[in-house]
């Protein structure tokens, strides 16, 4: 028996994915001497002739598919402050609340705190339970069953005792983004907590996460339009969500902070304002940023700062502000 009838379905799928793109490669005159993924990269990077019946789309989403393997989890994963879950103990009742104001279809489940997971409900086996709870039964001669008799459905029950939790996977947040999409599709589990190496919840990442990273975002009918992250409400003033990006200031304002060292290891407006305060300042606090810039806290809590105002000074207004040289 050969060796090739002893490869498992991976490394064969593997093998025949290489050959396809060779042969991709050597259709296109791109086939050079490094890897078939060197090839491509440099082959877009180049902007090649070659690649001109793919549109920029599908160049676009070549190009984030080979940069997936580049990608970890922990880049691509919901904070744990915006995780929305719900705990064991929850009534039916607070469950379905819950479900109405996510506009997800799967919720985690835990016990005391995000850092003792239970698992997952999944929104179909909800509402199954809930049906069955209801007991429609099928009248003798009628050829359509009795509607349900919600009133029957116990809504004080709490979902620990109904049974219906799935698990979920638990990943550190080094974790390849790839690996975490293979392990996902073997599993069939499409939500995955990710854990710091203190056993504690970090964030959480669905599959629609790592889709999203090549395709772009993913928007259904319950979605609704984002606002912009960072509006200009003025000249020189904004409002922004804490969770908008040091890409997106310097978008809105012009200011390149990338370079700063105050920045270095932040990659939100939170971040750097949490850095500047040395805490999470209060609602009303105003820090003074780098670049001409202050910020004033608009909405926070004990743990994070969610809205804030920034206020961008004009270099006219910075030079007023220095002392004068006398001669």
């Amino acid at each position: 028996m050969s060796d090739d009838s002893r490869q498992t379905p991976p490394e064969a799928a593997g093998r025949g994915l290489s050959h396809w793109l060779s042969h991709f490669l050597d259709r296109l005159g791109l086939r050079g001497g490094g890897t078939i993924r060197e090839d491509i990269t440099d082959a877009l990077a180049q902007g090649s002739g070659q690649l001109a019946d793919l549109s920029a789309q599908e160049r676009a989403m070549l190009s984030n598919v080979l940069s997936l393997r580049e990608r970890r989890v922990g880049d691509v994963m919901i904070p744990r402050a915006d995780i929305i879950a719900v705990p064991a103990d929850a009534t039916l009742d607070e469950v379905l609340a819950r479900f109405r104001t996510a506009g997800h279809s799967r919720l985690p489940v835990f016990d005391d705190s995000l850092d003792d997971p239970r698992g997952m409900v999944h929104i179909r086996d909800f509402l199954e339970f809930i049906a069955g709870q209801a007991k429609a039964e099928p009248t003798t001669g009628l050829s359509e069953p009795a509607l349900h008799d919600l009133a029957a459905v116990d809504l004080t029950r709490t979902l620990a005792d109904t049974k219906i939790m799935r698990p979920v996977l638990y990943v550190p947040p080094s974790m390849p983004a790839v690996d975490l999409l293979v392990r996902m599709q073997a599993t069939r589990t499409h939500i995955a907590l990710v854990i710091d190496e203190y056993g504690g919840t970090d964030g959480l990442v669905t599959i629609e996460d790592l889709i999203e990273i090549v395709v772009g975002d993913i928007e259904d009918e319950h979605d609704l339009e984002e606002a912009p992250t960072i509006a200009p409400e003025g000249e020189g003033r904004f409002t922004a969500d804490a969770r908008a990006t040091l890409d997106e200031l310097k978008q809105a304002t012009g200011i390149d902070l990338s370079d700063d060292p105050v920045a270095e290891d932040v990659d939100t407006l939170g971040g750097l304002i949490v850095t500047l305060a040395g805490h999470v300042p209060a609602k009303g606090e105003i820090v003074a940023g780098p670049g001409g810039l202050s910020f004033e806290i608009l909405e926070a809590d004990q743990r994070r700062v969610k809205r804030l105002s920034i206020v961008q000074r004009s270099s006219a207004d910075e030079d007023g502000d220095r002392p004068a040289e006398t001669g």
